[in-house]
């Protein structure tokens, strides 16, 4: 329990070491036009740096090693449309590999084009969270990767008994099962889908300018993306947002200090049924925040001005002006990282056989 909130400690103390005046005094100092040849490097004080780490190359799991092969199986189940009942949806079509893992929809369309319920987080850096899903009733990709194939809004598959078979139909993903559980007396199961799901899953991470940042580089910032980080230091921001993520490591009421509007949807509780956790969600990290729009567990939020400005007002009690919303969001710019197109490149899948099931669209 200790470890889970290790991050929160330490922005309580970073933050306390600043008043409400500081924060206006670097939003004034960087709204002074100066000649970008004469401008002077803005110097990021090192206790700001504290909360955070740079991202790791994978997020591995010694429950589920990745293997090349078990690897390159997930890489073809995540683009596979024949997981679905009519064929016509793959994990990809929610968490687009190469839209930064989104579809940038506020609700994605699954099943006969039904909406799900909320919206579809990144897939990216996913497997570094505490758990998935907005309400956290997943432990890991792996468990999160069997609940939309199964679910009648999303992928709409009636059972897992005939997701294999769809798979022990198709020649190919018998054998490539094979090869990446070898040790499996049967080794095309619904569990071995999800495990080689989660396996390419793991290596889904965006290294940043950010992290050349936090590891010495003091030129991967601009100046503006500098006063745009203290200023997201010194509002509050990292009471939430930590860690090698900037979220992920934690759940949090939506509406902290003031009551969110519009809100009905009951977040963890409906996994807990606690009264404690009404109105609480994971949070989310903010790698590639500038890319995973439209914000919020609805996809209310269509920008990402707005939703600073409101996360500021209704989780912190700070009223921002348009000024200093613009250098927090330049700072989260500094976040987007880079894909590696090679990795989710689309593979080409194995033909099905005349013992196929046939789409279902009904």
């Amino acid at each position: 329990m200790l470890k889970r909130f290790a991050w929160f400690a330490v922005p309580v103390l970073v933050v306390g070491f600043f008043t409400w005046k500081q924060v206006a005094r670097v939003a004034r100092a960087a709204g002074k036009p100066t000649a970008r040849n004469t401008e002077k490097p803005v110097v990021v004080p090192q206790g700001m740096k504290l909360a955070f780490r740079a991202l790791p190359a994978a997020f591995s799991s010694a429950k589920n090693p990745g293997t090349p092969a078990k690897i390159a199986l997930g890489r073809m189940l995540y683009y596979e449309p024949r997981l679905s009942k009519n064929h016509d949806i793959s994990c990809n079509s929610c968490h687009q590999l190469g839209k930064y893992g989104v579809d940038n929809n506020p609700r994605s369309p699954g099943h006969k084009k039904q909406l799900g319920g909320r919206n579809s987080p990144t897939v990216y850096n996913a497997a570094g969270h505490i758990t998935q899903f907005w309400d956290g009733r997943s432990p890991d990709v792996e468990d999160q990767a069997k609940g939309p194939v199964l679910n009648p809004v999303e992928m709409a598959m009636p059972n897992a008994a005939a997701v294999v078979k769809v798979l022990k139909s198709i020649p190919g993903y018998v054998v490539a099962f094979k090869k990446a559980f070898p040790k499996s007396k049967d080794p095309v199961t619904y569990d071995n889908m999800a495990k080689a799901i989660g396996a390419f899953e793991r290596n889904l991470t965006t290294p940043a300018r950010w992290d050349a940042f936090l590891k010495g580089d003091k030129a991967a910032l601009t100046n503006k993306e500098k006063k745009g980080f203290m200023l997201f230091v010194m509002t509050g921001c990292i009471t939430c947002h930590t860690g090698p993520l900037l979220g992920g490591h934690m759940y949090q009421k939506l509406g902290l200090v003031k009551a969110w509007p519009g809100n009905k949807d009951t977040g963890r509780f409906q996994v807990t049924k606690n009264p404690v956790d009404k109105a609480m969600f994971k949070v989310p990290s903010l790698r590639n925040v500038e890319k995973t729009g439209p914000y919020l567990h609805d996809g209310s939020i269509k920008t990402l001005h707005k939703a600073v400005s409101m996360m500021a007002q209704y989780q912190l009690g700070r009223k921002l002006n348009a000024q200093q919303v613009d250098l927090i969001v330049a700072f989260l710019k500094s976040l987007t990282g880079k894909i590696n197109t090679a990795y989710i490149k689309k593979p080409k899948l194995p033909a099905s056989s005349s013992t196929t099931p046939k789409p279902n669209p009904n």
